[in-house]
C-alpha cells in the first residue's frame, strides 16, 4: 500500500501495478480499492499501464474529514494524478465516472477519460429516486442506520429488488464489506444530487472536457442507464459511445471484457 496527502491534509491509500502509461481508477458506490472485481480489473491492466488502484476519502485506508464536498474528491484525484507524474488516463465507474467527469471539467490533467455507465437520470420516464433522496440518505448514516441506508440507497436510488438486499444480508463476507463503506453513501448521493432528475444533461457545464472520452455502457443493463450514457455522449464534445454485452456494472463486473475495452481505447 501506499500513500498521498491530499490538498486538505487527509491522507489517500493507493495500490500501484504494472508498467506503462499512468492510468487511475476511480470506483462507484459501496466499492474501494479491495473490491474484488476492482483488484481483478487492476490485475488485467497492469500488464499494459502503471496502474493507480485508490481508496477514495472514507473508504479503506484511506482518511476522511468531517464535513464533505466534491471539491475534496477531486483534490484526492488531483493528489494522485500528481503521485502519477503530472497526468494520467482516468476510469471511472458509476457514481465514480461522474466523479472523474467533474474533475475533468475542472482542469484535471487527465489524458484519456473513460465513463462507465454514469448513473444520471434523463429520461422524464425513468425511474427516479424520491426528491428527499440525497438528505435521507444523510440522515440516515447521521442516526448511524447503516443497514436501513443501504437498503435505501440500493432500492430506491440504484432501483435493486427488496430480495436482491435480503440476499446480501445473507453473505457475511458481502455484507460487511457493505457495511464498512455505507457511510460513504451521503458522499455518492451528493455527487449525483441535479442530474436525477429525469432532464437532459447540460453540454455547457462540460464543455472543458475536451480529451478523447469513451462513455461504456452494457447492452444488458437498465434502460436508465443507457439513456444516460448516450445522453452523456450527445453532449461531451470528444466523446464515443461504446456500447456491448457484458460492460454492464449492477451485476458483477466483467473485468475480462471491460479491460480488454480499457486498453483498445487507452493504447495499450
Amino acid at each position: 500500500m501506499h500513500a498521498v496527502t491530499s490538498k486538505d491534509g487527509t491522507k489517500i491509500a493507493y495500490d500501484k501495478t504494472g508498467q506503462g502509461p499512468a492510468l487511475i481508477l476511480v470506483t462507484g458506490a459501496f466499492s474501494y480499492r479491495k473490491f474484488p472485481g476492482q483488484v481483478q480489473l487492476a490485475e488485467l491492466l497492469s500488464k499494459s499501464f502503471t496502474v493507480y488502484n485508490y481508496d477514495r476519502r472514507g473508504r479503506g485506508d484511506s482518511g476522511d474529514k468531517q464535513l464533505y464536498e466534491l471539491a475534496r474528491e477531486i483534490e484526492d484525484l488531483q493528489a494522485i494524478i500528481d503521485e502519477a507524474g503530472g497526468s494520467a488516463h482516468v476510469w471511472g465507474l458509476s457514481s465514480g465516472a461522474v466523479l472523474a467527469l467533474q474533475a475533468a471539467a475542472s482542469g484535471l490533467n487527465i489524458t484519456k477519460l473513460a465513463l462507465h455507465e454514469p448513473p444520471f437520470v434523463v429520461g422524464a420516464n425513468d425511474r427516479k429516486p424520491p426528491e428527499d433522496f440525497v438528505s435521507h440518505v444523510t440522515e440516515l448514516i447521521a442516526a448511524d442506520r447503516r443497514a436501513e441506508a443501504i437498503k435505501y440507497f440500493m432500492t430506491k436510488g440504484m432501483g435493486a429488488p427488496s430480495f436482491v438486499v435480503g440476499l446480501m444480508r445473507l453473505m457475511p463476507g458481502v455484507w460487511r464489506n457493505l457495511m464498512a463503506v455505507a457511510h460513504t453513501l451521503p458522499y455518492d448521493a451528493k455527487i449525483l444530487d441535479g442530474f436525477m432528475e429525469g432532464n437532459p444533461l447540460p453540454s455547457e457545464l462540460w464543455s472543458m472536457v475536451t480529451m478523447p472520452t469513451l462513455v461504456l455502457e452494457g447492452t444488458e443493463s437498465p434502460a436508465s442507464l443507457r439513456h444516460a450514457a448516450k445522453g452523456l455522449t450527445n453532449v461531451l464534445p470528444n466523446a464515443k459511445l461504446l456500447s456491448k454485452k457484458g460492460l454492464g456494472h449492477t451485476k458483477k463486473l466483467d473485468a475480462k471484457k471491460i479491460s480488454a475495452e480499457l486498453a483498445a481505447f487507452y493504447g495499450g
